[in-house]
């Protein structure tokens, strides 16, 4: 989630003309951001490898060539593709509801990529949840966010009853059992290691322990069921129970697993789709647009997050009523909190939030001198909490676009609805004219030989839209996608890339609009 640096037009192409040494030079010197990079443990095992790489686009933060036609391509335009579509995922196979289809993909800055994603049908209830989180200090916070959170907010959506009887189930281990998960994954390539399922499964145990007395205590009432309350509630236990793991130290040693999940931080953004409902939370920068047709037919983004930033001068004045006013010019610095970190809200990250003492006593052996920040006096200094959103969808609202601050770095809400919205009315001439009727009037049929005629000018080179966006981003100009700015995007050296751009990860998700006109 590191930042890229405004840089001149010409930096890009100095750079690669320089020679190994001297663009590690510059690198070392131009990296803003690298706290905690390369901690220790074992977090995951891949099912699948994580490929691909690039470099800054166009948008917001954009990177001119001065002169295109001196740069040769390095990457055939196949090359392109192949490296653009190595991760990307389309699933059409949905439950009857409000979601027709949805478009994945991720594209690496960071080695690992430290984005997760996580996309799940809820066994009981048939709600939709979708999230990205964006991590930094490393990819371990948001690799077990991605693993965990879903699970949290099902459980507490669930009415009482269903409640008892799935902690029942999860307690005697009946594995065999649908309701045993609340969540159908789709799209999920990692795995936690042993241990690390072990120790979270009797922390989702204890919640689900804790749920079930809440209900209880208020008197199981089934019509209590507020999901912005559960979807905050649902963020800050995991981050509560990632914290105490963190801190647990069973027969006396630190379990550095544990540990260097709370070194590391991420934001995050999840929605839950139930029919019409359309429900975010986000804690940080991830953000989420829906897009959406006027009545005059043209396209409206609907901005369903606000950042977690120094940008944010509310959020700011939240975080600095929380502390005396003799630490006000210690506490944003230099756009950070305490002068470090970027987000202002964030999973993790406890040395943001634990008391002195217990950073030094857990983080010490690690950290050293520099386990506490500067001007570390009255903690927390972070949360988890998350802001809600609610929305009701109708048959105007076509998709809603989540993307990792990477994609927002280079594109507007605007730009991006605008692109999605182009990409679904040129993707129909990517296949075949079918007719689904037969003797269909030769009129009728002329008229739709016409709108696909009027389409093919927006003819995209991928199907999925996810990939259109990446591609868009990185080598989009006023007269199109440009292969030699494409290509050099996608070539530069491993240590160059956060230089220019971060991890990039999206989802869209495409509405139903038959389903919700009925709604």
């Amino acid at each position: 989630m590191v930042r890229a640096a405004y840089r001149p037009v010409l930096a890009l192409e100095r750079m690669l003309a320089s020679d190994t040494a001297q663009v590690a030079r510059l690198h070392q010197h131009a990296e803003r951001y690298n706290l905690w990079r390369g901690a220790g443990g074992e977090f995951y095992k891949a099912n699948q490898v994580q490929s691909g790489g690039g470099a800054a686009g166009t948008g917001l933060r954009s990177l001119g060539l001065s002169s295109p036609h001196m740069y040769q391509a390095k990457l055939a335009p196949a090359e392109v593709t192949t490296i653009l579509r190595a991760n990307e995922y389309t699933s059409t196979d949905m439950p009857p509801g409000p979601v027709k289809s949805f478009d994945m993909n991720t594209l690496q800055s960071n080695n690992p990529i430290e984005d997760a994603h996580s996309e799940a049908v809820l066994t009981i209830g048939g709600g939709l949840l979708f999230g990205i989180y964006d991590g930094h200090g490393g990819a371990a916070c948001g690799q077990v966010v991605a693993k965990r959170l879903l699970h949290y907010i099902a459980a507490g959506l669930l009415a009482p009853k269903d409640l008892a009887r799935h902690m029942k189930l999860v307690q005697e281990g009946d594995t065999n059992n649908p309701e045993y998960s609340l969540v159908n994954t789709i799209n999920d390539h990692f795995e936690l290691v042993q241990d690390l399922r072990d120790l979270y499964q009797q922390s989702y145990v204890e919640y689900l322990q804790m749920l079930h007395s809440k209900r209880v205590e208020i008197g199981n009432n089934e019509q209590i069921h507020d999901v912005e309350d559960i979807l905050i509630h649902a963020f800050n236990t995991l981050d509560a129970d990632m914290s105490r793991e963190a801190i647990s130290r069973p027969g006396g040693v630190v379990n550095m697993k544990t540990v260097t999940v709370a070194m590391s931080g991420a934001v995050a953004a999840a929605a839950y789709i139930e029919g019409p409902n359309l429900s975010v939370a986000s804690t940080g920068d991830c953000t989420v647009v829906v897009g959406s047709l006027s009545e005059t037919d043209t396209w409206i983004a609907k901005k369903l997050t606000l950042e977690h930033n120094s940008d944010n001068q509310k959020e700011v004045k939240r975080i600095l009523a929380e502390h005396p006013e003799t630490e006000h010019h210690h506490i944003i610095k230099g756009d950070r909190l305490l002068s470090i970190l970027a987000p202002l809200r964030a999973f993790g990250d406890f040395k943001f939030k634990w008391d002195r003492a217990t950073i030094e006593d857990t983080l010490g052996a690690i950290l050293g001198e520099h386990a506490c920040p500067p001007n570390y006096k009255t903690p927390p200094y972070l949360t988890a909490e998350p802001e809600v959103s609610y929305h009701r969808l109708t048959p105007r609202d076509k998709f809603m676009v989540i993307g990792s601050d990477g994609l927002w770095d280079m594109m507007t809400p605007m730009q991006v609805v605008r692109l999605v919205g182009e990409h679904m009315s040129g993707k129909v001439t990517l296949s075949p004219l079918h007719l689904t009727q037969p003797h269909v009037p030769l009129a009728d049929i002329a008229a739709l030989l016409k709108q696909r005629q009027a389409a093919m000018r927006l003819k995209p080179t991928d199907s999925n839209a996810a990939t259109h966006l990446i591609r868009s981003a990185l080598g989009g100009t006023a007269y199109g996608v440009d292969h030699g700015r494409l290509s050099q995007m996608l070539s530069l050296p491993q240590d160059m890339v956060r230089m220019f751009r971060d991890d990039i990860t999206i989802q869209v998700v495409f509405f139903d609009d038959e389903y919700l006109r009925h709604c």
